[in-house]
């Protein structure tokens, strides 16, 4: 199938989740209890929606690294590096009514596939992102919400990567600092938890262990799950894919909607 520019709509009672293949594959809408909760427009593709992150999360510095003796070059997307992938900018192929599927592009050195499934039910949602290796291959995948302001997050981290001079990990791991971030945070003692004024509270939970907040931005507020973290391919913190191995990582929300 050839890709798609038409959104996939999925609703479940009055929860309303538009997904849109021709924008990365990203959530672009997400309405519940009548109020939009995601960020739907924004400077580039960067700054709004939901969207996947394979086959790196965050940034690599100066889009370089090598990996068993290949020296990679990346396009600097967010110079002097390159961040998030190669599918968020990309239109995805819609596979059926609840999934979709893209390659890794040619910017990216070792084939594969990316293959992401949405089931939403009235009170929850929960997404599944697969990279499929067709060759060997650093990876680390995961999500990029923009969560609508105003609300309010409450995470509680055990650890956090040390931030370096550039804003990427030194590879460090320290006790958390005071917010706000842009950083990458581990151990955490709670799903984080956001909360809206009107009282709505949604829980994130993911099978990947890293978490990426930013919340120094007005536009909204960012909590990322992914498998590893920014700059995982010069840190040693990628999962290394051999030729037909696979990684995959799931992302729920779930909601409470006050009575």
């Amino acid at each position: 199938m050839a890709p798609t520019g038409e959104p996939l709509v999925l609703r479940a009672g009055s929860t309303v989740l538009t997904i849109s293949p021709a924008d990365g594959g990203r959530m672009a809408s997400l309405v519940i209890a009548g109020e939009e909760r995601l960020v739907t427009e924004g400077f580039g593709p960067i700054r709004w929606g939901a969207y996947p992150m394979a086959p790196w999360a965050g940034r690599i510095r100066d889009g370089r690294f090598t990996f068993r003796g290949r020296d990679v070059a990346l396009p600097h997307n967010l110079p002097p590096h390159a961040i998030h992938g190669t599918v968020f900018v990309r239109p995805w192929t819609v596979d059926g009514p609840d999934s979709l599927s893209i390659d890794l592009g040619r910017d990216w050195p070792f084939a594969g596939r990316v293959v992401q499934r949405f089931a939403l039910e009235e009170d929850a949602l929960r997404v599944e992102l697969e990279l499929l290796a067709e060759a060997a291959m650093p990876a680390v995948i995961g999500w990029h919400p923009w969560f609508r302001r105003p609300v309010e997050l409450a995470i509680q981290p055990a650890r956090m990567y040390e931030r370096g001079p550039d804003g990427l990990p030194t590879g460090r791991s320290i006790e958390p600092t005071p917010r706000p971030w842009d950083d990458c945070v581990v151990d955490l003692a709670a799903p984080p938890r956001l909360t809206w004024p009107d009282g709505l509270r949604l829980t994130v939970t993911s099978s990947a262990g890293h978490w990426v907040v930013y919340d120094e931005s007005e536009d909204g507020v960012c909590v990322e799950p992914q498998t590893g973290p920014p700059d995982a391919v010069n840190l040693g913190a990628a999962t290394i894919l051999e030729a037909g191995d696979s990684l995959t990582a799931t992302m729920g929300w779930r909601w409470e909607v006050p009575t």
